[in-house]
């Protein structure tokens, strides 16, 4: 495995997306949504480190990009990539890097104030 591709596996964003992609090929907005912590921006450029490193593919289908895991591209750190995944330590790791690396303003998890409707002084 060559080191552009060990750099994009190095990312916890990209190891979330090809998680993501593993079992079952998704578009961009699917991923998106999958991550709601991230822009569709964000994921984008992560999608677009992955499809140059050679560890994703696209193909279009009408308006939408899906995209497809290449396991073979992974070579031994495919197995190594599965397990992990299994293992709940690691996606306790995760979760924690996840919020560590995220950008821009957090989340609230208030809900909004609701607007008081106008009486009419009746």
């Amino acid at each position: 495995m060559d080191t552009s591709r060990l750099a994009a596996v190095a990312s916890p964003r990209r190891r979330e997306i090809l998680r993501l992609l593993w079992n079952q090929d998704l578009t961009a907005g699917a991923i998106r949504d999958a991550m709601p912590d991230v822009t569709f921006g964000a994921v984008s450029l992560q999608l677009k480190v992955l499809l140059e490193a050679g560890l994703v593919e696209c193909e279009a289908d009408r308006q939408f990009r899906v995209y497809r895991i290449k396991r073979e591209a992974l070579g031994p750190v495919a197995p190594m990539l599965e397990q992990m995944w299994n293992d709940a330590l690691w996606r306790l790791k995760l979760r924690a890097e996840l919020a560590e690396t995220r950008r821009g303003p957090r989340p609230t998890s208030r809900p909004r104030p609701r607007r008081r409707k106008k009486s009419n002084g009746v």
